[in-house]
């Protein structure tokens, strides 16, 4: 028996320190968390995906009554992209969240295993690493890859 450690890199960024177009991302995904539907949680979530295309595709999680029917952001943004852009290929996500108190949250929230498992499918189908960009009010996390976020994953059916 041995340990096996997974490492997983993240760089912690200010808002400032991130490219033009990183910080469009991420103007993105927090312009989209206004878009939310989430009267029961009162946590709302908005995702921007950069698209090959130079198309930035944007969702937000929509709630409803009858749980868990409703879809969270980086899904709603992912399978719009898939059916609406169906030739172009996911370059970069970037993931923001507003809490209870309806402020931007403080720190980067990451996405829940669907959604992770979700877009790891994309992340294979672009056929290269998608970086991922998880925005908190106070830093941001830059992850070099969907799979990054889930080391265990799996791709193969």
């Amino acid at each position: 028996m041995k340990n096996i450690d997974i490492v997983i890199p993240v760089i912690s960024a200010q808002y400032s320190e991130l490219t033009p177009a990183q910080q469009h991302l991420v103007d993105e995904a927090r312009a989209a968390t206004l878009r939310s539907y989430a009267p029961y949680s009162r946590f709302n979530v908005g995702a921007a995906i950069l698209l090959s295309d130079g198309t930035v595709v944007t969702g937000a999680n929509q709630e409803n009554a009858a749980f868990p029917s409703g879809t969270c952001a980086e899904r709603t943004a992912c399978y719009y992209a898939g059916a609406n852009h169906p030739d172009a290929r996911f370059e970069t996500i970037a993931i923001a969240a507003r809490g209870t108190d309806s402020l931007e949250v403080e720190h980067p929230i990451s996405p829940c295993g669907a959604c992770r498992q979700a877009l790891l499918e994309y992340e294979k189908l672009a056929g290269h690493d998608v970086p991922v960009l998880l925005a908190g009010r106070d830093e941001i996390y830059i992850l070099p890859s969907v799979k990054a976020l889930m080391p265990l994953s799996f791709t193969e059916f």
